[in-house]
């Protein structure tokens, strides 16, 4: 993802997640971290295979051997395309990159196939966060991937 990817990624974020979309500056701060030597972030985007519209982003935070799945968003017209199993491997193998022993995520309490998706990749629940999504006052499932020392290979 590039700052000229940002207005594009902003629509998309409006149309999937009204009430808790990411506003211009937190994308922004996040690509200023994701170039240079002591990057700390990796976000990608996908475009349609017709088109060239933005049709995806992922991003991931990594610091201290631990990964954090920042987002992930697949435009409608794209569910079931396996773009979203895409855009994960992508930030898998990031975090591999970055030396991750885990990575971690949230994810709506109600997003059930966010969830299956992740779960396909082994992540496993271990928590929650109430209240996490605001303002619609939504939980978060806390999932977890162990990524070395398991035998478990990204």
């Amino acid at each position: 993802m590039r700052w000229w990817d940002i207005e594009p990624v902003l629509a998309l974020e409006a149309e999937l997640f009204p009430e808790d979309a990411w506003s211009e500056g937190m994308f922004w701060s996040e690509l200023a971290h994701a170039r240079g030597e002591r990057a700390t972030r990796h976000y990608v985007v996908a475009e349609g295979p017709s088109d060239g519209r933005l049709v995806g982003y992922a991003g991931l935070a990594a610091a201290g051997g631990l990964g954090d799945v920042q987002t992930i968003a697949v435009s409608r017209d794209q569910w079931g395309t396996g773009l979203g199993a895409r855009l994960l491997t992508d930030l898998l193998k990031e975090a591999t990159a970055f030396e991750c022993e885990e990575v971690l995520l949230e994810v709506r309490v109600d997003n059930t196939r966010a969830q299956k998706l992740y779960e396909r990749f082994g992540f496993e629940p271990i928590g929650f966060r109430r209240g996490y999504y605001q303002p619609g006052n939504v939980d978060a499932l806390v999932m977890r991937l162990i990524v070395q020392g398991t035998g478990t290979e990204i």
